[in-house]
């Protein structure tokens, strides 16, 4: 004991490989444990006999996010490592090799963060990935709703005309075939109607209970002006515990609204940054048309950005770095935050 030990982790969904390192990057040991408590366990005892050990892990949001919170809430230090790219696997690949590669980055200090943390900010997370998903199904279903009635009998779209939205598939819920030719027509629409209600019912409920979680965890979000419950609370999940943001900058390479320069000749302008976490981006397009609209100051600068010859879309992207730049501030004032992600 004594002596700092780095052990990198490479994860799958069943069984995990750690290779545990020196200060030198000399391997010490390999274990492969499986994906469970008495594995998490297992690897902890294994590499406390080692020495001090600080853990990078890779996929530490997907199939390592087990490992990551025990780990934590066994008060070890925990970093995430990202996956090694094309050109750093020299050596062949395996998961020796990638666990090896993990530990040798934390050695070097290249590619890692700290865990986003679960807790409230996992349930957060939870429950806008069901919310996407329903908002997927619900709009497919009323899309293959109208796609049915555009070739549906002449008798049946008369039946129907002037419905819109919430009226028109309550309607078609109720409709009954009136003629033989109508009988399949019918039941398709029936069918796709209901199923359509219930899945608006199911996203309401789902909203309900992300507004009201994030009301009692960000209220002061709320509060500004453009951010709905679904917008502060990907923005809670998005950041995850503040002092994993190392600098504004890095906020705005995350969502995404860092500017790419395009430039060509005589012409200075920047493109769209395609990278990044494009759910936090969306939040932030979503407040920036908000807001260009109903805050006074918001919309001032956009007005200038204007007048000074960017196109509309470039004024945008210029809005959206800006609210990246505020929040990255205002989400760091928030103590509670840092809480919320604490996986104990």
């Amino acid at each position: 004991m004594g002596s700092m030990v780095a052990i990198g982790v490479d994860t799958h969904k069943a069984e995990h490989v750690a290779v545990a390192c020196d200060r030198l990057g000399r391997e010490l040991g390999s274990m492969a444990l499986p994906a469970t408590s008495a594995g998490y366990l297992a690897l902890a005892g294994w590499a406390r006999a080692l020495g001090e050990p600080v853990f990078a892990v890779e996929g530490g949001g997907s199939y390592g996010a087990g490992l990551v919170r025990f780990l934590a809430a066994a008060g070890e230090a925990v970093y995430e490592c990202e996956r090694p790219a094309r050109r750093g696997r020299g050596r062949g690949k395996s998961d020796l090799i990638d666990a090896a590669l993990a530990a040798r980055r934390l050695l070097a200090g290249e590619g890692l963060s700290r865990p986003r943390g679960g807790g409230r900010r996992e349930d957060l997370r939870l429950l806008l990935l069901e919310r996407r998903g329903l908002v997927r199904a619900e709009t497919a279903t009323r899309n293959q709703l109208q796609a049915v009635l555009v070739a549906a009998p002449a008798a049946l779209r008369e039946r129907l005309a002037g419905r819109r939205g919430e009226r028109l598939l309550a309607a078609c819920a109720r409709l009954r075939a009136r003629a033989e030719q109508e009988r399949v027509s019918v039941g398709v629409l029936g069918r796709l109607g209901r199923r359509a209600q219930a899945l608006a019912a199911e996203l309401a409920a789902r909203d309900r209970e992300l507004e009201a979680l994030v009301e009692a965890l960000v209220p002061e979000l709320l509060a500004e002006c453009g951010v709905g419950p679904v917008c502060a609370a990907q923005l809670v999940v998005s950041c995850g515990d503040p002092a994993r943001m190392r600098s504004e900058a890095s906020f705005a390479a995350l969502a995404g609204t860092s500017p790419v320069e395009a430039s060509s000749g005589p012409r200075r302008r920047h493109r769209l940054n395609r990278g990044g976490d494009r759910q936090l981006n969306r939040a932030l397009h979503v407040i920036a048309l908000a807001r260009v609209r109903h805050h006074r100051e918001t919309a001032a600068y956009y007005r200038r950005l204007l007048a000074s010859g960017k196109s509309t879309r470039e004024a945008r992207r210029c809005v959206k770095r800006a609210l990246a730049r505020y929040f990255y501030h205002r989400l760091r004032e928030l103590p509670q935050l840092a809480q919320a992600a604490d996986p104990t």
